[in-house]
């Protein structure tokens, strides 16, 4: 039986940020995002904690910098949805900053109003 693979779908926002990445750091986030809509996990995408069951961080580590992608796989059932996406600016410590998981949360219930 053929993989299904899920199209995945960005909010808006999310996309104009992720568009600022540098090329490779782009390339490896969206072959981390196909493994995700082929039904599997990246090495470098793990759980994001606290947000709910099915919303997972690629956390990059790219030339000196930090990228991240935040995508659930379970609000719609047929896609996959791209939330957020940033450049983390500290490089000590991994936390994720308090505004972007407020963030994360704030469109997380948007999408999943629209959605409905």
């Amino acid at each position: 039986m053929p993989r299904i693979t899920r199209p995945v779908s960005w909010i808006r926002a999310a996309l104009r940020e992720f568009e600022t990445f540098p090329e490779g750091a782009r390339s490896i986030c969206l072959a981390a995002l196909t493994i995700a809509a082929e039904g599997g996990k990246a090495d470098i995408a793990k759980p994001m904690h606290g947000l709910g069951s099915g919303v997972f961080e690629i956390a990059l580590p790219f030339r000196g910098d930090a990228f991240r992608v935040v995508y659930t796989v379970q609000l719609a059932a047929e896609e996959i949805w791209v939330v957020d996406t940033f450049q983390k600016k500290s490089t000590r410590g991994i936390k994720t900053p308090k505004r972007e998981i407020d963030l994360i949360k704030d469109r997380l219930r948007r999408l999943k109003e629209m959605l409905r």
